[in-house]
């Protein structure tokens, strides 16, 4: 009797820490994901000043999953809008650098200016092109304003490739897949810009 009463005790002990931890989940997972969601929404945006977009740019993604392009891939992109224009396009894009992947974020105007570059993921060397992924980084912030006219095609280049651009030392394999892929990004905005930009929803 004793132990059919010791065991029937467990059993509800377990379905109640059971259910406990079920709930606990339940609430956590929702907050970890407002929480991660706030995250990517920061890495996304902090290069687009709070009063350049009056809109939530994470909520209207545009159609560019895997758009293979010259030198890179879109991985997706976004759209700001100030008081109902479109303000700038968020691309999401990755290029083979030295060591693997490298995923990079650009932000372009409505006029196809670049208004910032930055690294979100890499595997590159250690001191060399591992620097890339540096934020603020003073070599990529030497891409903003430029255009895919402004320097021009061949001038989206190494200087040592008779480009327009320095290197990051020692590490010009990563510094031509960056150079490639930003001028790939500004390439396809120019040659989409009504789909990218179109009528602000």
């Amino acid at each position: 009797m004793n132990r059919s009463l010791s065991v029937l005790s467990l059993a509800i002990i377990a379905v109640l820490c059971a259910g406990t931890l079920y709930l606990a989940q339940q609430v956590l997972a929702s907050r970890i994901g407002a929480e991660q969601r706030l995250i990517e929404s920061r890495n996304l945006l902090d290069m687009l000043p709070t009063d350049s977009y009056d809109n939530q740019p994470l909520d209207q993604p545009l159609a560019l999953k895997g758009v293979v392009l010259a030198n890179s891939t879109l991985l997706g992109g976004y759209r700001a809008n100030l008081g109902g224009k479109p303000a700038a396009i968020i691309l999401l894009s990755r290029v083979t650098g030295y060591e693997g992947a490298i995923d990079l974020l650009l932000v372009i105007d409505s006029q196809g200016r670049l208004l910032g570059v930055k690294t979100l993921k890499q595997g590159e060397t250690p001191g060399l092109g591992a620097r890339i992924a540096t934020h603020p980084n003073p070599w990529l912030a030497g891409f903003i304003g430029k255009s895919r006219g402004d320097p021009g095609d061949s001038g989206w280049a190494l200087k040592k490739d008779q480009g327009q651009f320095d290197q990051l030392a020692g590490a010009t394999i990563t510094s031509r897949a960056v150079i490639s892929a930003t001028h790939d990004a500004l390439r396809y905005f120019d040659e989409h810009q009504p789909q990218l930009i179109g009528s602000a929803p």
